[in-house]
């Protein structure tokens, strides 16, 4: 992985070349953001940098030195990945219990979607950590010499899923480091980490990336869908490429739950009880994790609604379908019932929830939705 590989991110490249460059790498660096940033290409692109005997004028690695070519088969001896896994009847288990997985993994999603990394453990249900046998595995590594390069690089995925046997056992060699040992840690929730190995990290943050990049990103990856719509999710995305992909894979379901809630609102507007009544049962049918998804969706419509009426476009975050229905259906949305809609739909998502009747739930919500409409 080279830091040229890696869309935005370029004020991070920079730090991270003139830390290596200037021989000032710290012995533990945290890379903490939003999920599906691209930190962990970060964190590759950075030990890449490090072990590269032919930097380039530019910045970067080359790509086509040994230690270049060994990372990007993700087999740099000199390079240890750390990252949460499941026991699975292991009662010591490490990361090299699951290092082909890991590739494959890491192939697939440069930007590190957790569910993948679930099912990859077979286990979707599961709550992947990393136990003290890792840390006595990584304490055992960094014992060696290096083989080919100056220094030894560790990087860890999700230190926040440490145990507290192995934060404290890895605390240590954080503390009292090899000198030719790097540790680049990775985190989505940096808040989660155990507060003295935190204090102990130097940090640098992640940012979001800007819409203009997901916008590409997704145009690129995505045949088929066109530039608004890719605008659209990228809003919605908030500077994640995971959050995009995962919104423009729902956009099948999102078309179901617009159609729910068009006909929600025209049958509310209509008084149409009867229809309205089968309507309920054809939600409720959803199930439960779905109904509420789109009790969610139809809050967040009801919201964009409401502002399309301001009248100013950058502040909308709907795809072309929605903007469609939108631009008919907004002078509906007003300071009357605007919060008293949201609250019908989250006090059901609250009812849903609790295993309440989803049939009797949808129909109180499709009556009372026929008052608040008409309250203009």
């Amino acid at each position: 992985m080279k830091f040229s590989d890696i869309p935005g991110h370029e004020s991070e490249k920079r730090r991270l070349r003139e830390m290596v460059d200037s021989d000032r790498l710290p012995h533990a660096l945290l890379l903490q953001g939003p999920s599906g940033t691209g930190k962990m290409m970060l964190a590759r692109a950075l030990a890449q940098y490090l072990h590269c005997t032919s930097r380039t004028p530019e910045g970067d690695s080359c790509g086509t030195c040994p230690s270049c070519i060994q990372h990007q088969t993700f087999n740099s001896i000199d390079t240890h990945f750390s990252f949460p896994v499941l026991k699975n009847g292991i009662s010591a288990v490490t990361s090299d219990d699951w290092i082909a997985e890991w590739r494959d993994f890491l192939t697939e999603s440069p930007y590190m979607d957790f569910a993948l990394w679930l099912s990859r453990l077979k286990n979707d249900n599961g709550q992947p950590r990393i136990f003290v046998s890792e840390a006595d595995s990584i304490i055992h590594k960094l014992q060696f010499t290096t083989h080919h390069n100056n220094y030894k690089v560790v990087i860890l995925w999700l230190p926040e899923r440490m145990n507290p046997e192995c934060a404290n056992s890895l605390l240590k060699i954080i503390e009292e480091p090899y000198p030719d040992t790097r540790i680049i840690m990775v985190s989505d929730h940096p808040g989660e980490i155990l507060p003295t190995i935190y204090s102990r990290l130097q940090r640098i943050d992640v940012k979001r990336l800007p819409d203009d990049l997901v916008t590409r990103w997704l145009l690129d990856n995505y045949e088929g869908l066109s530039e608004p719509d890719a605008r659209s999710l990228a809003r919605l995305a908030d500077g994640s490429i995971l959050r995009a992909a995962s919104e423009a894979a729902m956009t099948k379901e999102s078309q179901m739950f617009l159609d729910l809630f068009i006909r929600l609102m025209r049958l509310a507007y209509q008084r149409d009880i009867a229809r309205l009544k089968a309507w309920s049962g054809e939600a409720a049918a959803l199930g439960r994790e779905t109904l509420r998804k789109f009790l969610a969706y139809s809050q967040r419509m009801v919201r964009e609604n409401f502002i399309m009426n301001l009248h100013v476009d950058s502040l909308n975050y709907l795809n072309r379908a929605e903007w469609e229905f939108s631009a008919r259906f907004s002078p509906f949305i007003t300071t009357d019932n605007v919060i008293r809609l949201i609250n019908l739909l989250a006090g059901a998502d609250t009812d849903i929830a609790g295993n309440a009747n989803a049939k009797v739930v949808m129909l109180d919500v499709a009556v009372k939705s026929i008052l608040l409409l008409k309250h203009k």
